[in-house]
C-alpha cells in the first residue's frame, strides 16, 4: 500500500492539489538499477503536479476575475442608483423651497389687504370722532356767553387735560 501522507493527500482537497497516485517504479531483484527509469518517472510525477497546480492557479484566477466583474458592476449599479437618490432629493428641495417662497408671498399680500383694510378702518374711526368732536367744540363755545355750570366747567377742564388717543401704531385685535 500507500502511506498516511498519501492517503491524507487524496482525501483534503483543500489544503493541496489532488495528485492522482502513481506507480512506484519497479527495482529489479538483481543488481541492476534502472536510473533512466527513476529519472523519468519522477520527472513525470513533478510535471504532473506542476499541471495541478497550474490548473488550480488558473480556476482560482477565473473565479477572481468573475467576482471582480461582479463588484464592478455592483458598484456601477449602487452609483446610478445613488445618482438618481441624489437627483429625486434635489426635485423635492427645489419643490419644498418654490412651496416656501409662494407661501411667503401669499402671506405678505395677505398682511398687506389686513394692513390696507386697518388703515381705512382708522381713518374712518378718526374722521368720526372728528367730526363729532368739532360739533362738541361748537357747543361748548356757544355755551361761553353764558355762565358755565359747576358740571360744564369740569368737563370743560377734563376735556382740555385729555390728549387724543393715538391709535395709528394699534393693531386690529388692539383697537377692538
Amino acid at each position: 500500500g500507500r502511506s498516511d501522507y498519501s492517503v491524507f493527500l487524496l482525501f483534503c482537497p483543500l489544503s493541496r492539489p489532488v495528485v492522482p497516485p502513481l506507480i512506484p517504479p519497479k527495482i529489479p531483484e538483481g543488481e541492476r538499477v534502472d536510473f533512466d527509469d527513476i529519472h523519468r518517472k519522477r520527472m513525470e510525477k513533478d510535471l504532473l503536479e506542476l499541471q495541478t497546480l497550474i490548473d488550480v492557479h488558473f480556476e482560482q484566477r477565473k473565479k477572481e476575475e468573475e467576482e471582480l466583474v461582479a463588484l464592478k458592476e455592483r458598484i456601477e449599479r449602487r452609483r446610478s442608483e445613488r445618482a438618481e437618490q441624489q437627483r429625486f432629493r434635489t426635485e423635492k428641495e427645489r419643490e419644498r423651497q418654490a412651496k416656501l417662497v409662494e407661501e411667503k408671498m401669499r402671506k405678505e399680500e395677505e398682511e398687506a389687504k389686513k394692513r390696507a383694510e386697518d388703515d381705512a378702518k382708522k381713518k374712518k374711526v378718526l374722521s368720526n370722532i372728528g367730526a363729532h368732536f368739532g360739533g362738541y367744540l361748537v357747543k361748548a363755545e356757544q355755551k361761553r356767553g353764558k355762565r358755565q355750570t359747576g358740571r360744564e366747567t369740569k368737563v370743560r377742564v377734563l376735556s382740555e387735560r385729555k390728549k387724543p388717543l393715538n391709535i395709528d401704531h394699534m393693531g386690529e385685535e388692539q383697537l377692538r
